[in-house]
């Protein structure tokens, strides 16, 4: 598998996003997922360039002044454990670190995979509306 990592997704079609939001009760459809990759502050997608589709993706939202929040890092489920997640954090700290703070929040079983891309725990609060989560119509 030959990877490329893209910073856009401008030549991205919904095609090639199937796959993604594994166990998600009711995920965004493949147009769902490309519209909020190409409105993302920031994005980073590592594309399979010999099967023409998108293993994995991070996207952040930032006032591009202090701050920015990865709310989505996703891996396809059977590529999962070979770094790509690795790669697209460290890219996107890497596009991010002019930044003051960089924030995500995550389930307390992903808190050591963060740790180890040099991440903190801290307190959070969230509010979620269920009923949006394919933000759907």
């Amino acid at each position: 598998m030959a990877i490329e990592y893209k910073t856009h997704a401008g030549d991205i079609t919904p095609g090639m996003l199937e796959g993604f939001f594994a166990g998600w009760p009711d995920p965004p459809d493949c147009e769902t997922h490309l519209r909020l990759l190409q409105q993302s502050s920031h994005v980073v997608l590592a594309v399979d360039t010999e099967e023409k589709r998108v293993i994995g993706f991070i996207t952040a939202v930032s006032d591009g002044v202090l701050s920015a929040y990865i709310p989505l890092l996703e891996v396809l489920p059977e590529l999962q454990g070979r770094g790509i997640g690795q790669t697209l954090v460290r890219r996107m700290i890497e596009k991010l670190g002019n930044l003051y703070m960089i924030d995500l929040c995550c389930d307390d079983g992903l808190v050591p995979f963060y740790e180890q891309q040099g991440m903190h725990r801290v307190n959070g609060m969230i509010l979620r509306n269920y009923d949006r989560q394919s933000a759907g119509q």
